[in-house]
């Protein structure tokens, strides 16, 4: 309450900072009248000033005024001047207002700018983009490839006068392309554009000039709250073919058709049966329970079911579900709640987006083997292995061997299941995703644009293209992954520009701790925002819509309809094709005449239907006659006079009939999306209007917030067609739509907090890559590494179970993995302690290192770049591989009463040590195996006896072959015509030798498991 007296009588915090900056705009403007007596030579030399003055002491701050003064005056000079952006020539008519100053300040001060749409956000970048390109490169974050470009070439003038650079990706440039971009001041492109170069130039680069950044210094991100929160929930994942393929959705698709169709029939009988008895004169208390109870099952097997829908059109009917609905959901009626639920085949969360199968489901679909979908526990089985004390300890491994594959081939057959049911249960066709050139292709949620190369994770995308009965491209393995949240978060200084950021404040803070700024618009805003119409059923709603449209339509008046889905898009349109209304049709299916559309979308009678036309960034522009009148009444005249003319005969107050007027077919379930499609009408000081229509069927009132509205249409006896409008209606439709943005932004910190954990570990890791790619001698490093690995493995001997210290073991491994021959020198290391232990070893790895050094000498600097770099980036990928394999289970230990996340950080942990001792190991091993030189070869040959050869387990398990004379087998040994020495009509391949498995112990001694050593 002190709060909202404070703001009414000295202004809010924003309000008191904006007029801080006005009054610092006045000193802009003063400073660019001194510079329009200057020539164009003595101002582009005040790059050139301002930079030594930089480089002397001065900071960015101490000359924002005069910076933001000498791009106001470059503007000035360009009016007037026309130039070619993405193919038209546009005359250039733009010099920044005042409250664009303050716009560009507040970007300068690494916070976001709320303006509204039209107050020329592309404009106001230059001067915070200018001023900071001073010291370091500048990137300017768009919605698409589109903009990126747009925007640069509309602005490419401004910057070269002033002598910058200024560049744009796109998405299909090569890696000469990218260099060249990125080697200028300043650089446009998308938000996943930046991000994925980030990727490659840390885990794919093989030199440090096959990198194309140049650091993360300063960004600001247009429509920001498109891309740091809606884009936020899909981690950005660069990722190649798996090389095997364990998807089972072949054989779990024709299980799960039967379930949905089990349940479908069970669902038309609890129906029936419940209509009957709601039917039927004098029916007791008991039996209206019973048929409460059969109507929520139904909610809670097919809660989109059309008969279902058209009975809760009654509100006596919905508030009964919704009443059965809250006692069955409470603790003191769990068992009741499990009972009846199980009487399903599978249950539905709509609001969780999830699907659970019952053990009824389980019966049906495995009626022999009730366990056959049931994970096992797999600690408790391993812990009963351990404790048979009848098995040596190779059987104990063996079962345990087999024991993970079992569980591994399950729980992948459970995993599928799960997602096939979510594909039939929660994603529809036309609306969460198209099905073009026989492939899946995602639709955004908030753009309604086509996302194609993009694919859901986990195997959900399997799951659908198994659904629509397409190729099931094989499962991708992740090479190299980041949040957008957490490459943002890179950046020394971030922006971001929006008109729509205001409702997200709080969570750009928590985490991005970006402050929010809302900036006043230069003309005040000529819309009138309609109360919402509500209605009872889709039917009725859409009949209101045409109803409307026609009425635009006829008093040729431009028409925005907003969808925000394909499917909704192509209803309206085939009705105003009954009434022979001719419209465009801007969605999904025909994004490609995207620009074309928008062009003729404020023509007089126009009318343009667009799916979630949120962050399309294309102004529409008013036709001829569409603005009776260039002043409007409806902002009253200081004088207090009425300007307009014919405000009485028009009755502007009730239907604004200027301008463009905004549909909203239904609300989004963001707030943010319905003020971004408001806000295409009364651009830039236009005259508008919007209004949204809503039914109680939408997805977002059923799910969250109809109840109460149903009962105020059953108070005031509302009959079909008829309508309801209120303003405390539309508080009822904004909580609803508060509670989604909360679950939203939890599903949102969810992935990032998960992603905390790869983060650390990713810059660990590209920390490490890029010392390697930038070191000129990894000597140094490398003979860290050999050291830190002899050190561990020798303390591992001397720290071990017995007394007894296992020095022939040690030195077995050392001359079964390097070109050493220690064995026959055990009497020498049997007196020596510990520490003397590992300093021989080291002495002697440096003697061979320089040794193979002095062969190689001029090779053996890129060699050990080379050998890293193999190292990091395989082991690198399996590790990543095998967190998304425990991300994807860790869930499921919630059951036992566990935090996944907690698990995941802990499992995480571990895993990534052990990955890190793995990789300094396999370092140490290659850097002595790995030659450019075959003189070195030849040398190790000679230094190594013949009886040391480290024998490999063949792949096949064929009988070892013979050995040739130097001791490499004869497989291996050239004949005189370049062709290996191998008799072709050899005995039948048989083996010899026993079976290895996986996690056996090597044969060849290195003391390591099959899988880690010649199994690998």
């Amino acid at each position: 309450m002190l709060q909202w007296i404070l703001g009414k009588t000295i202004g809010t915090k924003n309000d008191r900072e904006v007029a801080r900056l006005c009054k610092w705009a006045l000193l802009v403007n003063e400073k660019e009248k001194e510079y329009q007596k200057l020539t164009d030579e003595e101002i582009k030399a005040k790059t050139i000033e301002f930079r030594k003055r930089l480089s002397g002491g001065e900071s960015l701050d101490d000359l924002s005024t005069e910076a933001f003064a000498v791009v106001k005056n470059v503007c000035r000079r360009h009016v007037g001047k026309s130039w070619d952006v993405v193919g038209h020539q546009l005359k250039w008519e733009m010099i920044p207002f005042d409250v664009q100053l303050v716009g560009g300040k507040v970007l300068h001060q690494g916070k976001i700018a709320e303006m509204a749409t039209g107050e020329g956000k592309t404009l106001v970048a230059t001067l915070p983009v200018y001023l900071n390109a001073l010291v370091n490169p500048v990137h300017l974050v768009t919605v698409n490839d589109y903009l990126a470009r747009r925007d640069c070439e509309w602005m490419r003038p401004i910057y070269e006068f002033l002598g910058l650079t200024v560049s744009y990706l796109q998405n299909d440039m090569d890696f000469e392309a990218r260099r060249k971009v990125y080697a200028c001041d300043i650089v446009y492109g998308t938000n996943s554009e930046f991000g994925f170069d980030y990727l490659r130039d840390n885990s794919m680069a093989s030199r440090q000039e096959e990198q194309v950044q140049r650091g993360h210094f300063f960004a600001i991100v247009d429509e920001v709250d498109s891309i740091l929160v809606d884009e936020a929930r899909t981690p950005l994942i660069i990722s190649g073919p798996a090389s095997v393929s364990t998807h089972r959705y072949d054989q779990v698709k024709p299980l799960v058709q039967n379930l949905f169709q089990k349940q479908s029939l069970l669902c038309n009988r609890l129906l029936k049966e419940a209509r009957d008895i709601l039917d039927k004169d004098g029916a007791t208390d008991e039996e209206e329970d019973a048929a409460a109870i059969k109507l929520f099952q139904v909610l809670k097997g097919i809660p989109e079911h059309r008969q279902l829908l058209k009975m809760m059109e009654d509100p006596e009917v919905r508030r009964m579900i919704d009443k059965t609905e809250l006692q069955m959901m409470s603790d003191l009626r769990k068992e009741e709640r499990f009972k009846v639920l199980e009487e399903l085949y599978f249950t539905i969360d709509e609001k969780g987006h999830d699907v659970d199968l019952t053990d009824q489901g389980r019966k049906l679909i495995s009626p022999h083997d009730a366990d056959e979908f049931v994970l096992p526990d797999l600690v408790n089985d391993q812990q009963d292995i351990d404790a048979d004390e009848t098995l040596t300890s190779e059987e104990k491994e063996r079962k345990k061997e087999k024991l993970q594959v079992e569980y591994g081939e399950k729980s992948e057959k459970i995993h599928n299941l799960g997602q096939l049911l979510k594909a039939y249960s929660l994603f529809e066709k036309d609306v969460d995703y198209v099905i073009q050139d026989n492939k899946v292709i995602i639709v955004d949620e908030f753009t309604g644009r086509l996302m194609p190369g993009r694919r859901y994770s986990d195997g959900l995308h399997q799951a659908l293209e198994a659904k629509e009965g397409v190729s099931i491209e094989r499962e991708t393995q992740t090479f190299a992954t980041i949040t957008i949240q957490n490459y943002f978060r890179m950046y020394k200084k971030l922006a971001g520009m929006t008109g729509t950021a205001e409702t997200e404040a709080n969570e750009f803070f928590q985490i991005y701790k970006l402050p929010v700024m809302v900036i006043p618009t230069n003309d005040k805003i000529r819309r009138i925002d309609h109360n919402d119409v509500i209605y009872k059923t889709r039917r009725e709603k859409f009949n209101a819509i045409i109803d409307e449209i026609t009425e635009c339509y006829q008093a040729k008046r431009p028409v925005l309809v907003g969808t925000v889905s394909v499917e909704t898009s192509e209803v309206l349109s085939r009705l105003l094709k009954r009434r022979s209304i001719p419209h465009s049709v801007l969605n999904a299916r025909y994004h490609q005449q995207e620009a074309e559309i928008v062009s003729r979308a404020g023509q007089p009678g126009a009318v343009t239907i667009a799916t979630n036309m949120a962050g399309r960034g294309t102004d529409i522009k008013l036709g001829p006659g569409v603005v009776k009148h260039s002043n409007c009444a409806l902002i009253a005249a200081r004088d207090g006079r009425e300007v307009c003319p014919f405000i009485n005969e028009l009755d502007c107050y009730k239907k604004v009939p200027c301008g463009l007027h905004v549909i909203g077919s239904e609300r989004h379930e963001s707030r943010r999306i319905d003020r971004q499609l408001r806000g295409r009408s009364a651009r830039q000081g236009d005259p508008g209007s919007s209004r949204f229509y809503i039914s109680l069927e939408d997805d977002l009132m059923r799910l969250f917030g109809s109840d109460r509205i149903a009962r105020v249409m059953d108070k005031m006896g509302i009959e079909e067609g008829q309508d309801l409008t209120h303003p405390l209606l539309n508080r009822s439709i904004e909580t609803a739509q508060k509670r989604v943005e909360q679950r939203n932004f939890g599903v949102r910190k969810h992935t990032l907090e998960f992603d905390d954990v790869m983060n650390k570990q990713r810059q660990v890791i590209y920390d490490f890559r890029n010392r390697v790619l930038q070191s000129e001698n990894l000597k140094e490093d490398v003979l860290n590494i050999i050291e830190e690995v002899l050190s561990i493995k020798v303390d591992e001997i001397f720290s071990g179970k017995t007394d007894e210290i296992d020095l022939a073991g040690l030195l077995k491994w050392v001359d079964s993995n390097f070109p050493l021959h220690l064995s026959d020198r055990i009497s020498e290391f049997e007196e020596k302690t510990k520490e003397e232990v590992t300093q021989t070893l080291i002495d002697e790895f440096k003697s061979l290192y320089e040794f193979k050094e002095k062969i190689e000498e001029e090779r053996m600097r890129r060699l050990e770049q080379v050998v890293l770099l193999k190292v990091i980036d395989r082991l690198w990928r399996e590790h990543l591989y095998n967190m998304d394999s425990l991300r994807e289970g860790v869930y499921l230990r919630a059951y036992g009463q566990k935090d996944p996340l907690v698990e995941y950080r802990a499992e995480g942990f571990n895993m990534f040590s052990e990955m890190m001792y793995d990789m300094k190991a396999e370092i140490t091993r290659e850097i002595f195996r790995v030659s450019a030189s075959p003189q070195y070869f030849e040398s190790v040959m000679k230094r190594v006896p013949t009886k040391l050869i480290h024998q490999e387990t063949q792949q096949f398990q064929s009988a070892p072959v013979s050995q040739g004379a130097n001791g490499g087998s004869s497989q291996d040994q050239p004949s005189s015509e370049g062709m290996p020495l191998v008799n072709r009509s050899s005995a039948p391949i048989r083996r010899d030798l026993p079976k290895v498995g996986r996690n056996d112990l090597c044969p060849c001694g290195s003391g390591k498991k099959y899988k880690k050593c010649c199994g690998a």
